[in-house]
């Protein structure tokens, strides 16, 4: 393939002439699309990023001089460029290349990033420390626009305003078009727009500053009363950063002189570079949605490739019948609204969105703001639901307890992608959020067993009047019977699908219908197990646990953390209630699980049907049974 494969690093790129430089972005993208395609991943950011990550290796001394991504998604091109051009093919898979940066990865990957809006405090950070030491090596942060929508990267940039330290941060705008081509370096960093009457630089900063959703427009009213903005650069010369742009993120050439002399100079500089999301790969380039998380794909087509057995692909994911319930409940409900932080797609909520459009709220990657928000639609007699990713929800824990658990309001949050997420790592993994959200006073944490149970558990959660946090897992369902109309469940109240002589799984979430089938294994063993779907993690039904335990051994089964979590509630009642019980817990342990395919992962941690017997079997002893059979 060409020179790629001789390419280590940014030493070996600058071996070449800069004329050298499209024909290896096209080697690049070659690759990643080939890759992504097999694998599965984020396709069209990286294709948008590759001619600015090229431009940036070349021009800057990596690993030396850091370079710091705003999330993974737009950085394969960095790991292809940075000596992993012939790892590439594992990216994703276990064992393989990690989806998203990770500094025992790779000396060139400074800072690891998996969520979104932390480049710029890190790389604020990072150009601390060298002026501390006395060191002079530059630091470039790499901020999608996407991310500059969350609260952090402005906390951030007013920060590095005041500091007013060595620091370029590349803007990287992906979604907006230039109008009119560049022109060389002088009139580029003399103009901040193109060339064209005042007018039309107006338009553009309108155009620029509409692109982000409060904060921009809050600006350009003040600014037209003021009369001062012709220019989007101006907010940030205003913060301390001295401007340049936009600049046409996909002509190499320039780019590389425009970033050779903006590396020279001194303080925070924001250089506005304008690139095309799915650049080079059309099927992208026309729906950069659909391919930003993308699934394994047909390269001539760019149609999915089917997977799974009839039955298998028959069932509906977890997140569309969250989505359909909503709309089904919000029919009946005109005070049901539904907030997400500008994953409409990924939550499931676009139906929502397109069915009740002046009741659906996205707020942009802000999730702290998104659950105060939706307090504050509580608190004013509306029915929120913020559908948000577990991990990202991490976010948002004092928001949870200082704005909606402490007062009280009946604020639903939705938590997709609970549990081993599987490719996407531990970066996504939602396996803390029993730990962490059932420390908090008068909330509800609940996870169905399987898509029927998701429709009726939202139900719950809009009529039982209390703060509520329902996880629920990516993927297909497990393909049950799914009942005409959502109902609410007793709030608090688990389900015995069965009793067992010998012990009992008490299963949480989607580990129940493994645990049964667990059951089916050990009854072939001998071993007379029983299954409950606790149903909630809070409150605990503890008078069925008590039961139980009364019965004989106890299985807790989770895909959570172990610490802290619904293993853990168990322990603790029964401690609480002073009954003596034998109780195996088994869950997420206390490591970061990598990526891979979610049956893998859950395999490799014991929390399969057959690693769950396994571990039932082992645990519970040869001389228990026949203790137990006398």
């Amino acid at each position: 393939m060409g020179i790629l494969f001789g390419i280590r690093g940014s030493e070996d790129i600058k071996k070449l002439g800069v004329q050298a430089l499209p024909p290896l972005a096209a080697e690049v993208r070659k690759l990643i699309i080939e890759t992504v395609s097999r694998n599965g991943g984020h396709l069209a950011s990286s294709l948008g990023a590759t001619d600015l990550i090229l431009s940036l290796h070349y021009v800057f001394d990596t690993p030396k001089d850091r370079i710091v991504f705003d999330t993974g998604h737009q950085a394969y091109a960095h790991k292809v460029l940075t000596g992993r051009a012939d790892k590439f093919h594992t990216i994703r898979t276990k064992g393989g290349l990690s989806g998203f940066l990770k500094r025992y990865e790779s000396e060139y990957d400074s800072f690891g990033a998996g969520h979104a809006s932390t480049a710029l405090s890190a790389a604020a950070g990072m150009a601390a420390a060298r002026d501390q030491a006395g060191e002079s090596y530059r630091v470039v942060a790499v901020v999608a626009d996407g991310a500059m929508t969350g609260g952090m990267a402005w906390e951030a940039m007013q920060n590095v305003g005041q500091l007013g330290t060595d620091l370029l941060v590349v803007l990287n705008d992906n979604q907006m078009f230039i109008s009119q081509r560049v022109g060389r370096l002088g009139k580029i960093l003399t103009r901040l727009l193109t060339l064209g009457t005042v007018q039309s630089a107006e338009r553009k900063a309108e155009l620029f500053l509409n692109r982000f959703q409060f904060w921009g427009k809050k600006i350009l009213r003040v600014a037209k009363r003021a009369r001062v903005l012709f220019f989007p650069g101006m907010i940030f010369e205003e913060m301390g950063f001295t401007y340049f742009g936009p600049v046409d993120g996909h002509n190499i050439e320039e780019l590389v002189e425009v970033l050779g002399h903006v590396k020279k100079l001194k303080g925070p500089v924001l250089l506005h570079v304008v690139t095309k999301k799915g650049r080079g790969y059309e099927p992208a380039e026309d729906a950069p949605t659909d391919f930003h998380g993308a699934p394994k794909f047909d390269i001539e087509t760019g149609e999915a490739v089917k997977k799974g057995a009839a039955g298998a692909a028959s069932a509906p994911t977890f997140t569309s019948v969250f989505g359909k319930t909503l709309v089904k409940l919000a029919r009946k409900d005109p005070r049901i609204c539904a907030i997400t932080a500008a994953m409409p797609e990924g939550t499931g909520l676009d139906l929502f969105r397109d069915t009740f459009p002046k009741r659906y709220y996205d707020v942009g990657i802000a999730e702290e703001h998104a659950v105060t928000f939706a307090a504050g639609l509580a608190a004013d007699g509306m029915k929120p639901v913020a559908a948000i990713y577990s991990s990202f929800m991490q976010r948002s824990f004092d928001q949870v307890q200082h704005d909606i658990s402490l007062q009280k309001l009946p604020v639903v949050i939705a938590m997709d992608r609970a549990g081993l997420v599987g490719e996407d790592g531990p970066t996504h993994h939602g396996v803390f959020d029993m730990s962490i959200f059932r420390t908090l006073p008068d909330v509800v944490v609940m996870a169905p067993a399987d898509e029927n149970e998701l429709q009726h558990m939202l139900a719950t959660s809009l009529a039982c009047g209390k703060p509520v946090l329902l996880r629920y897992p990516r993927g297909k369902g497990f393909g049950v019977p799914m009942d005409d109309e959502p109902a609410p469940l007793p709030v608090g109240k688990g389900r015995v699908l069965s009793r067992g002589r010998d012990l009992n799984f008490l299963a949480v979430g989607n580990r129940v219908h493994p645990a049964v089938k667990a059951a089916e294994l050990l009854k072939a063993r001998g071993i007379d197990a029983g299954v409950t779907d606790m149903r909630f993690v809070k409150p605990l039904d503890a008078a069925l646990v008590t039961e139980l335990a009364a019965a004989g051994p106890l299985v807790t089964v989770e895909d959570n953390a172990l610490a802290g979590g619904f293993g853990s509630a168990v322990l603790e009642h029964l401690n609480s209630a002073g009954v003596q019980a034998r109780v195996l817990r088994l869950g997420i342990p206390d490591a970061y699980v990598e990526q891979g395919k979610p049956d893998e992962l859950y395999a490799d941690l014991g929390l399969s049907p057959e690693g769950l017997a396994d571990s039932a079997d082992a645990w519970l002893g040869r001389d228990h049974l026949v203790k137990n059979a006398k």
